[in-house]
C-alpha cells in the first residue's frame, strides 16, 4: 500500500468521538448507555430556520453558493455582530464556512508557515491543537488551573508570547470547562496582547449565549478596539440554535484576512448549503426568546450536575459560569480499583471503567490537556441527567 501522508502521524481521533463510538456499539447490544460525551443541544432547530431552508429550497435556491457565503446570511451575520456585539463589520469582513471548524482551519492555512507557534490555552478543545499540526503549526498550551478559575491569566500569557507566536486562541465560555472570563478579565488579556502587534487573535465564540447567574458575556474586540484589525471573531449557529447538523459558521475579521480565507476556502469546499444558510439566516434575524428561555434550562441542569457530582466520594466539580459542560475533578478516586475489578489510574481507566460498569459515557480529561478530571456534557434531558449522575455516585462509592 502507498503511503500516507507524514503530516497525519501526530493527528488523533477526537477522544469525544472516540468514546461516543463506543458508547454507540454498547447500545447496538442492547444496552441503555447514557452519553455525555458530547457537546450538541438536544433542542430541536427552531420551526422558522427550518421553513426558511424549506421555503429557499421550493424557490430554487439550490445553485452554487458565493464562496464567502450569500448577500442574505452575511447581512444577518453583519446584524448580529451588531446587535449582540457592538461590533461593525463590512461585507466583505465577514464570511461563511461549514461550520466554526472550517472558520478556524481557514484561518489556520492561510496564515501559519512551518512552526509558527498557536497559543491555545489548557484545557482546550479537543481539535485546537490537531487543527495548528495539519496548518503546519506548532501548538504552544498554556496551562489554566482550577485555582485560576480555568482561565488564562496576563502574565501567563505574556510570558508565553515568542517572536515566533502567530495565533492565540480565546475561547470563553470555554469547551471543556465551562469558564468564561468577565470584561475586567478580558481588559486585562488585551492590555497583553497590545504590546505584541505580531500576535493574531483567534476567539471562538460558540457559547456567547449560554451563560448564567447574571455573568455577561464580552469579547476581545468588543473590549479593546484597538485590536480588531487583528482579530477573528468566530461563531456559528450550532450551539445558540442548536443547528449542528446543518454545519454553518461565520466569522468577522480585517478584509485581508478574510480574503485569504475565502481563497483557501475556494480551494477546500467552495461555499456552504444554501439552504443552510437560509435557515441561519432565519435564526439570527427571527424571534431569541428561545435563545434565553433554552439558556434557563441548561442553567437548572448545570444546578442539578454540578450538586449530585459533589455528593459522589472523590469527585469536586467547579460550577462553570457558561456553555453545558462541567469539568469535574476526579483525583479522589485515583489509586483504587471499581467494583468491576478495574484499576483506576488515570482519568482516562476512570472514562473507560464508568463506560463499562456503569454504561455513562464521558470524555477523559487529558484530551484536553488538564488531568485528572473528566468532561462532562449536560445538553441532554434531565432525566437522564438525573439518571447518569446517580450511576457516576453508584461507580464512586463502588471504589475500593
Amino acid at each position: 500500500m502507498p503511503a500516507l501522508a507524514s503530516r497525519l502521524k501526530d493527528i488523533e481521533i477526537s477522544a469525544s468521538a472516540v468514546m461516543t463510538t463506543k458508547a454507540r456499539e454498547l447500545a447496538a447490544q442492547g444496552i441503555k448507555v447514557i452519553s455525555l460525551a458530547i457537546g450538541e443541544p438536544d433542542f430541536d432547530t427552531p420551526r422558522h430556520a427550518i421553513e426558511a431552508a424549506y421555503q429557499a429550497a421550493l424557490a430554487g435556491d439550490t445553485k452554487y453558493p458565493p464562496q464567502d457565503g450569500t448577500k442574505a446570511l452575511k447581512q444577518a451575520v453583519q446584524r448580529k455582530f451588531k446587535r449582540d456585539n457592538g461590533l461593525d463589520y463590512a461585507l466583505d469582513e465577514i464570511m461563511v464556512s461549514n461550520g466554526g471548524k472550517q472558520v478556524i482551519m481557514n484561518a489556520l492555512l492561510a496564515t501559519c508557515d512551518q512552526g509558527d507557534e498557536v497559543l491555545i490555552p489548557a484545557p482546550y478543545w479537543i481539535s485546537y491543537a490537531d487543527m495548528a499540526k495539519l496548518a503546519g503549526g506548532k501548538p504552544v498550551l498554556v496551562n489554566c488551573p482550577q485555582n485560576n478559575g480555568f482561565k488564562l491569566r496576563p502574565e501567563d500569557l505574556d510570558a508565553a508570547i515568542t517572536p515566533k507566536t502567530k495565533w492565540l486562541f480565546l475561547n470563553f465560555p470555554n469547551n471543556p470547562t465551562g469558564a468564561a472570563c468577565s470584561r475586567a478579565e478580558m481588559k486585562a488579556l488585551a492590555e497583553v496582547l497590545l504590546k505584541h502587534p505580531h500576535v493574531w487573535v483567534l476567539t471562538d465564540d460558540m457559547y456567547e449565549h449560554l451563560v448564567y447567574d447574571g455573568f455577561e458575556f464580552c469579547t476581545i474586540a468588543e473590549v479593546e478596539p484597538r485590536l480588531k484589525d487583528r482579530v477573528l471573531t468566530v461563531n456559528g449557529a450550532s450551539k445558540t440554535y442548536a443547528m449542528t447538523g446543518w454545519r454553518v459558521g461565520f466569522c468577522g475579521g480585517p478584509k485581508a484576512l478574510i480574503a485569504a480565507m475565502v481563497n483557501m476556502q475556494s480551494q477546500l469546499t467552495s461555499g456552504i448549503s444554501t439552504v443552510g444558510q437560509a435557515a441561519a439566516a432565519a435564526a439570527l434575524d427571527g424571534p431569541q426568546d428561545l435563545v434565553k428561555e433554552r439558556a434557563a434550562i441548561y442553567k437548572a441542569r448545570r444546578d442539578m450536575v454540578v450538586e449530585m457530582l459533589n455528593q459522589a466520594p472523590g469527585i469536586a466539580c467547579h460550577k462553570p459560569e457558561g456553555a453545558f459542560y462541567v469539568f469535574p475533578n476526579v483525583a479522589g478516586c485515583l489509586g483504587r480499583t471499581s467494583a468491576g475489578g478495574r484499576r483506576i489510574a488515570t482519568d482516562t481507566d476512570f472514562a473507560l471503567a464508568l463506560l463499562e460498569e456503569k454504561h455513562v459515557a464521558v470524555v477523559q480529561g487529558a484530551a484536553y490537556g488538564m488531568s485528572p478530571y473528566i468532561r462532562i456534557s449536560y445538553a441532554t434531558d434531565t432525566d437522564s441527567l438525573r439518571e447518569a449522575c446517580t450511576r457516576i455516585q453508584e461507580f464512586c462509592r463502588g471504589l475500593a
